[in-house]
C-alpha cells in the first residue's frame, strides 16, 4: 500500500481523472492520502482524515512508500496564513494545515519545514472565546464547491474545519454531518458550536452552518457570512430574504 501527501497548500479532489471533471473535496498540505488507483496524469486517493474519495493531479502530491507513526496529529497551523519551506522554497498555507508531516520531516525526495505559529488541538478549548476567534479567520473568504480552506471553502468544509480546530473530526458532507451528535429541539436551546442542518424543497439535507447564538450563525453562502436565523431558517443579513430552510440542530458533545 502507498500514500502520498499533497505538496501544494490545497490539493484539489476531482470526481473522474480530468482537470475538467467536478471538485469534490481538496486535500490540504500535509494531509496522507492512500492510493486507490492509478491514471496517466492522476492518482485515485482516499484520505485517511475523513475517508472521502477522489482523483488528485499526480505532480500535486509526493508519494510515500510506508506511513511513518506520528504523534502530532493534533497540531495544525494558526494564523490565517503561514510558511512551509519546501526544500528552500517557501510556500503559503492557511490556518488549518495539519502539521504532522511538515516539521523538519523528508517526504518523497522533498524536505518540508513549517515556519508558522502552532495550534494544538488537543488542549483547545471549545467555548464561545475560542469558536469565535476560529470562525473570524475565515469571514468573507469565498463559497467554493468542494473547497475546505481559508482561500475558498462550501458550508460543510467549513464546519468540518472548524471542529477540527478542538479535536472533533466531522465527516465531510452535510448530510453525513447531520446523521451524527444529539438533536437540539429548539433554536432558544443551543449553545454556541452547536450546527443547524438545512434542507431543500425535497427533504434533502444541502446546507449547514454553525450557531454563534440562538438568533446568529455563521455559514458558507456566497462567503462565510453571519447571517440571522429564526425557527424558520437563515435570513440574509444585507438583503432580508430567507435563504435556507431549517431542519434540524445537532450537538456533538
Amino acid at each position: 500500500m502507498s500514500y502520498v501527501i499533497p505538496i501544494v497548500a490545497v490539493c484539489p479532489m476531482r470526481l473522474q481523472h480530468s482537470h475538467r471533471s467536478e471538485m469534490v473535496s481538496q486535500l490540504l498540505m500535509g494531509e496522507p492520502a492512500v492510493i486507490l488507483d492509478t491514471d496517466t496524469d492522476f492518482l485515485k486517493v482516499q484520505s485517511l482524515y475523513d475517508r472521502y474519495e477522489g482523483w488528485c493531479q499526480k505532480s500535486q502530491l509526493a508519494v510515500l512508500e510506508e506511513l511513518p507513526s506520528n504523534d502530532q496529529e493534533s497540531l495544525l497551523s494558526e494564523d490565517h496564513s503561514s510558511v512551509v519551506m519546501i526544500d528552500d522554497t517557501a510556500l503559503y498555507v492557511g490556518a488549518g494545515t495539519p502539521l504532522q508531516f511538515l516539521t523538519d520531516h523528508t517526504w518523497g525526495g522533498y524536505t518540508f519545514r513549517y515556519a508558522g505559529s502552532i495550534w494544538d488541538a488537543k488542549n483547545a478549548v471549545f467555548n464561545e472565546t475560542t469558536l469565535l476567534e476560529r470562525t473570524e479567520l475565515y469571514l468573507n473568504t469565498p463559497y467554493l464547491w468542494g473547497g475546505r480552506s481559508v482561500t475558498g471553502t462550501d458550508c460543510s468544509g467549513f464546519s468540518q474545519q472548524i471542529y477540527r480546530f478542538f479535536g472533533r473530526t466531522l465527516p465531510r458532507d452535510a448530510y453525513q454531518q447531520a446523521a451524527l451528535g444529539e438533536s437540539v429541539g429548539f433554536l432558544q436551546e443551543t449553545r454556541c458550536g452547536d450546527l443547524a442542518f438545512f434542507d431543500n424543497a425535497e427533504g434533502k439535507i444541502t446546507h449547514v452552518g454553525i450557531l454563534l447564538s440562538p438568533d446568529k450563525i455563521i455559514h458558507a453562502s456566497g462567503q462565510v457570512r453571519i447571517d440571522p436565523i429564526d425557527n424558520m431558517g437563515i435570513i440574509h443579513g444585507k438583503t432580508g430574504m430567507r435563504t435556507h430552510s431549517l431542519r434540524i440542530i445537532r450537538r456533538y458533545t
